[in-house]
């Protein structure tokens, strides 16, 4: 028996006949894969063992009938969902010959159906939820690294740790939705867990409240994923639930295509504007704002919550009626341990028989297509460990890159809004353009599909090796073992020689109001350097000889400003400092100050454009300060000083001393310690479009493959895998993060480049041995390998990945 909880599903994810009356053009499949797999996955309810025989009811229409010829059949209301004491029999009356007047009466009816006014509470609270989601997942990265401290490698594990377990969870929510709870109280109470982890993460971020930053995060994080992997595969099904079909087909079919288009909404909105909240906004003693990029988002979330329970009195809620994924685990798990038992005894033919003493032969066939179905399914994560990335490395990436665009800036984080518009433009664009040119090479079944889709994806990791290949050469030179770096940064106007007992730099000259640098200098664990200055202009002094103990892989600085004395009573002691000499890890400017004035004199920093203070301090202070990129006016107290431009990734020292020519005025000098990012960010492009073309082609391919490959009842189940293999494609990145292979970022990339390389030729392999399903539909019995036909697409559509854009 299958129950009503069904009926949504077919209309919105099986290629049935009922879902054939549904438009082309209203697939939804520029929405996230993700977000759509959980559709079906939890609706299709498990079948009863003992179906009740639908003569009985067909018997007693013909009977009531023929007492009562002005009442041939039961109400209009009934047809399509059939009598309540026996859903099988749902529609069969129409089929009688003596049943024309009904027909009539039902086809009125499918016109008269108003269009359910509770979708539009539940469209809302999608876009709102989804706004949430990606507005995090966007930051979140950058915040474990800036925030947290992370390294890229850590910071990337637990992202996709995170990832991991949003599309695990995918599975749990649909059964304690489906076997318990029903759709609405799991989405209302996994929303409240939601809003939870939500208002944790933000808190956690607040400086001012000294809270456990990364226990708030930790706990913050694992409470979102429980509560987004929950409902995701709640919410579309239970829009579905609102409408009656098959009468209100058409009308179910334009639900889903706003609400995927609420979804693209969301996360296009949200990429784009958390970032800017993030970067552009100060708060709480600091030039960013993670704590409003992820407050915002957490407010919709609540937002989204109060618009479902105000809907409430409009649902239609469906009673819990088992769930698909339960019963085929449950008939696997019976015919191994049968087999286990009975082998020797009484051997079968297929592992699967042996379940055949607790479930009907049906349940059991169909379990074995299920199978081989998913068989080739294992290839598909190495697709999805490449995918994700866009919210990890990728976006790691583009923090050594220049978003400066003239008159505004692409955040790193910001461009990962190319994926859900470049698949809004590819979607329609694949019937008219992609696939025509694919057929005039030869590519025309699903599987040949599918694979170029993984092949498009490893070029896209090729190209992002080349870019770090090329990007690596703007990186700065940095201290390694048994090296020390020496700079000397000379304040004074006059030009000194350095001698010292270090081989290599016995004795050079130090420029005048500059810096000397040397990057290569050979100490092997320890030195202990003894040095002296002196120079021959009158105007100024020598330095006595000292000691310093200098240690290997560090980059050491030398800073001469007598009018800075570092201790009392102690005249013209310049003074060491282990500096930081590589790029930042936060892509912000750093500056310092090197003032040849006096200690009382405060030095600011005021920004141009916006007019805001950004350093304030006195001129004793040599502390690298971070700073947003911009143009800046320098002060000594109120006197101008002069205006600098900074950048992202560059590192920078400005040199002030008294004008000897003007009282009262001050010379300024600006040195670039490490050059900031100097190759555009426009570069990753490229492999944002090819990685989306792959995406597209694989995952909208690979669906409707497998939903035409599957039998009805297994469609659901088919939806969990899909994400599971989603779940073990973050797993895969985590491994190999974790592992550290190498110290070049491109090689990893070029490592998963051939990845998914060798298992798309492995996937080659398996489907040339994959022998198609036959479900009496002459679409689906034509070999793989023909090339004269193709398998349909999803007329209910599929949305375009399987993570992200995706919940």
């Amino acid at each position: 028996e299958i129950k009503p909880a069904a009926e949504a599903v077919i209309t919105q994810a099986d290629p049935e006949p009922e879902a054939d009356a549904a438009p082309a053009d209203a697939t939804p499949a520029a929405a996230p894969l993700e977000d759509f797999a959980p559709t079906a996955a939890l609706d299709i309810s498990a079948p009863s063992s003992d179906p009740e025989p639908e003569p009985q009811s067909n018997g007693k229409a013909v009977k009531e009938e023929q007492r009562r010829l002005a009442e041939i059949a039961p109400e209009p209301d009934q047809n399509g969902k059939g009598a309540k004491s026996d859903p099988d029999s749902n529609g069969k009356e129409l089929a009688e010959a003596s049943d024309f007047k009904n027909v009539s009466e039902a086809e009125g009816q499918q016109k008269k159906l108003p269009y359910p006014k509770s979708v539009f509470f539940i469209i809302s609270n999608e876009f709102c939820e989804r706004f949430n989601y990606y507005g995090m997942r966007t930051v979140l990265v950058l915040y474990l690294s800036r925030v947290l401290g992370y390294s890229d490698d850590t910071a990337t594990v637990t992202f996709h740790v995170f990832t991991m377990f949003v599309y695990f969870l995918c599975v749990f929510g649909a059964i304690i939705s489906d076997s318990w709870l029903g759709k609405f109280k799991t989405i209302l109470y996994l929303s409240m867990v939601y809003i939870c982890g939500s208002v944790l993460l933000t808190l956690g971020a607040i400086g001012p409240l000294n809270l456990p930053v990364e226990t708030f995060t930790m706990l913050g994080l694992a409470l979102i994923a429980l509560g987004s992997g929950g409902i995701k595969p709640c919410v579309s099904a239970f829009g579905g639930d609102q409408f009656k079909v098959p009468e209100q087909v058409k009308q179910i079919t334009s639900f889903f295509s706003l609400f995927y288009f609420s979804i693209n909404a969301g996360s296009l909105i949200s990429t784009t504007v958390t970032p800017i909240l993030r970067e552009d906004v100060s708060c709480f003693d600091d030039i960013n704002c993670y704590p409003l990029a992820f407050g915002v988002p957490a407010v919709l979330m609540v937002i989204s919550v109060v618009v479902f329970v105000l809907g409430r009195s409009l649902y239609k809620m469906k009673p819990p009626a088992g769930n698909m994924v339960v019963l085929v685990s449950s008939t696997i798990w019976t015919a191994l341990t049968t087999k286990c038992k009975e082998k020797k005894t009484n051997p079968r033919e297929h592992w699967l028989d042996y379940a055949d003493g607790k479930y009907d032969r049906q349940l059991i066939d169909d379990v074995k297509v299920l199978m081989r179905v998913l068989f080739l399914y294992i290839p598909l994560p190495i697709f999805w460990a490449l995918f994700d990335q866009q919210g990890s490395r990728w976006t790691f990436q583009a923090t050594r890159m220049d978003g400066d665009m003239g008159s505004w800036d692409i955040k790193p984080d910001q461009l990962q809004v190319l994926n859900p518009l470049l698949i809004l433009l590819f979607i329609p664009l694949y019937d008219v353009a992609f696939y025509p040119a694919l057929r005039l090479v030869g590519i025309r079944r699903p599987l040949q599909k599918l694979t170029m889709g993984g092949i498009l994806a490893g070029i896209a990791f090729i190209i992002s090796g080349l870019v770090e290949v090329n990007l690596e050469k703007t990186y700065p030179d940095l201290p390694y073992n048994q090296n020390v770096q020496l700079r000397i940064f000379n304040a004074e106007p006059c030009a000194f020689t350095f001698t010292s007992n270090l081989a290599g730099a016995e004795s050079f000259a130090v420029p005048a109001f500059d810096v000397y640098t040397d990057k290569e200098l050979y100490v092997a664990n320890t030195f202990r350097l003894t040095y002296s200055l002196t120079t021959t202009d009158a105007a100024c002094a020598d330095y006595a000889a000292q000691t310093v103990l200098l240690q290997e892989k560090k980059a050491w600085s030398l800073f001469l400003n007598p009018s800075n004395q570092t201790e009392a009573g102690v005249s013209r002691n310049p003074y060491w400092e282990v500096d930081f000499v590589d790029k930042p890890s936060e892509s912000h400017p750093l500056i310092r100050n090197v003032a040849n004035i006096p200690a009382s004199r405060k030095i600011v920093w005021r920004s141009v454009s916006k007019g805001e203070v950004v350093y304030e301090d006195f001129a004793n202070e040599t502390l690298l300060t971070r700073v947003n990129s911009a143009e800046y006016e320098v002060f000594v107290d109120d006197t101008p000083v002069g205006s600098f431009d900074v950048h992202t990734g560059g590192v920078y020292t400005l040199l002030i001393a008294e004008s000897a020519t003007e009282a009262g005025q001050y010379v300024p000098k600006l040195l670039v310690i490490t050059e900031p990012n100097s190759m555009s960010i426009l570069w990753l492009i490229p492999q944002y479009v090819v990685m989306t073309l792959g995406e597209v082609m694989f995952s909208v391919t690979g669906l409707e493959f497998s939903y035409a490959q599957a039998p009805p009842s297994m469609k659901s189940v088919l939806q969990a895998c899909w994400l599971l293999t989603v779940a073990f494609g973050n797993v895969i990145v985590v491994i190999i993060a974790e592992a550290a292979l190498f110290e070049s970022q491109a090689s990893e990339f070029f490592l998963f480049a051939g990845l998914m390389f060798i298992d798309m030729l492995l996937f080659m392999f398996m489907a040339y041995n994959y022998k198609p399903n036959d479900p009496n539909k002459d679409e689906e019995t034509l070999p793989l390998t023909d090339g004269k036909s193709e398998i349909p697409p999803l007329e209910s559509g599929v949305e375009n990945k399987g993570k992200d854009i995706g919940k």
